[in-house]
């Protein structure tokens, strides 16, 4: 390595790998990106693309209002090449952002693969210790699945036992396989035609459903793992057996949504999401499952307008692998037991697709900035990215979980005695607080570009 020239390498080419490389290379830094697809593959992937989305196609709401919608916002004017993609590849959502998933990871893998201080290496990492001495620093961003050896390798490094859960994920159906004289479209609360489709189901549809999902076989665990479900991601069987009509309160609720045969509210209905632009493909909102195929074919054929339904695939589950961060990480992401080594995305505790690229964004600006001898820029203390980092810096180790972006996490805001209801008063909090994190993001985007 000449003097003078810095190099990293980027270790994972997933949402937060391909974001970390981004915004290193943009920094004029020479990055060597490691994929070990196609020489090795992981259990969820399918494709070899970059930043395949594994579970939902969608990065959730796109709102302000949302804590993950201000996430986005903010990350677009951080110049994110993940959320510049998305947007590039967007189907209709309603007020979510979801995309045509094939296409965003093929045009995520073109633009990374094109950028000029971007070298990409399909090669298997195992080592990273060794690896360290060839670069001024490394990212680990090798996500939720990281493959066995290098996490018995980071294990050794950091010195104590992962924490772990499993992820669920939905079944995919092709439109035109439903029967659309009883599903129908619409979008909760929303006027219009809506952007979902939605299946509807009367009392005795909804508890042979519950039923059938409690009585139904799944794919079993190893032994030596637990059971521990991300909250957010919790499957479905699991939900119906913490009672009668905790799905119909949960992700199979009715509310803002009338079934056209009868002008009238279902008992319970669920909705199908939009996966490509050409509108042929849904996903099953809030169906994620570890059942077996053949239940999930024999309990989704007995459904409502899904007798002759046609699966592009079956939901499946899979382990999310992450770091307790708290004790392990620096407030620069990096390690403490090891110099510049820098955790990415979902493997540091952060969960969902914008979060980890957010993560991923930050590592590569701290990265940057220190390889330089220049001090850490954090974002601004009000902004959804700093909030991130509060979770991964002050959340307590012994329960220390992975958690989504959410309101809860940023600095409070004065706010004025209102006479209206909670809910009401809690979106004019949300309001304020995303104001005054958007206000305060454009000079920290020109100070990082600084270098």
């Amino acid at each position: 390595m000449s003097s003078g020239t810095k190099r990293v390498a980027v270790i994972g080419a997933g949402l937060a790998g391909c974001e970390a490389a981004w915004q290193i290379a943009k920094r004029k830094i020479f990055v060597d990106l490691f994929e070990m697809r196609p020489v090795v593959k992981s259990p969820a992937h399918f494709s070899n693309d970059f930043g395949e989305l594994v579970c939902s196609n969608s990065l959730r709401s796109d709102q302000l209002i949302n804590a993950v919608g201000l996430l986005k916002q903010e990350m677009r004017l951080l110049d994110s090449v993940v959320i510049k993609t998305a947007d590039a590849n967007a189907v209709p959502a309603g007020r979510a952002l979801a995309v045509d998933r094939t296409g965003f990871s093929a045009t995520l893998t073109e633009r990374i693969e094109a950028h000029p201080q971007i070298n990409v290496r399909r090669e298997k990492v195992d080592n990273l210790r060794q690896l360290r001495e060839r670069y001024d620093a490394l990212v680990v961003a090798t996500g939720p699945l990281t493959e066995k050896i290098l996490a018995d390798d980071l294990k050794k490094i950091l010195g104590e036992e992962y924490l772990y859960f499993y992820d669920a994920i939905s079944p995919i159906v092709y439109a035109d396989s439903l029967d659309h004289d009883v599903v129908f479209r619409g979008s909760r609360y929303d006027e219009g035609e809506g952007d979902y489709l939605n299946v509807p189901l009367d009392k005795k549809s909804y508890d042979m459903l519950t039923s059938a999902l409690i009585e139904s076989d799944t794919v079993p665990l190893h032994p030596f793992e637990k059971s521990l479900y991300f909250e957010g991601c919790v499957p479905v069987e699991e939900l119906a057996r913490r009672g009668p009509e905790t799905l119909a309160h949960g992700p199979l609720k009715p509310v803002g949504l009338l079934d056209p045969r009868f002008d009238s509210q279902p008992h319970a209905v669920i909705q199908l999401r939009q996966e490509d632009k050409a509108g042929v493909l849904y996903n099953l909102v809030g169906f994620q499952t570890k059942l077996r195929i053949g239940d999930q074919r024999r309990i989704l054929h007995g459904l409502p307008g899904m007798s002759e339904a046609v699966f592009a695939r079956f939901g499946s589950i899979h382990r999310n692998t992450f770091v307790n961060s708290p004790r392990s990480l620096s407030e620069s992401l990096s390690l403490l037991s090891l110099d510049k080594i820098y955790l990415a995305g979902q493997i540091t505790g952060v969960e969902g697709y914008a979060e980890s690229a957010a993560i991923g964004l930050l590592a590569g600006i701290f990265c940057s900035f220190e390889l330089f001898g220049l001090d850490r820029p954090d974002p601004p203390s009000t902004s959804a990215h700093f909030a991130l980092l509060r979770h991964l810096r002050e959340s307590s180790a012994k329960r220390f979980q992975p958690m989504n972006i959410t309101f809860g996490l940023f600095p409070p805001i004065d706010m004025p005695r209102l006479s209206e209801p909670k809910r009401i008063a809690r979106r004019q909090k949300h309001t304020l607080l995303a104001e005054r994190a958007i206000q305060s993001i454009p000079f920290y985007a020109r100070s990082v570009e600084s270098l």
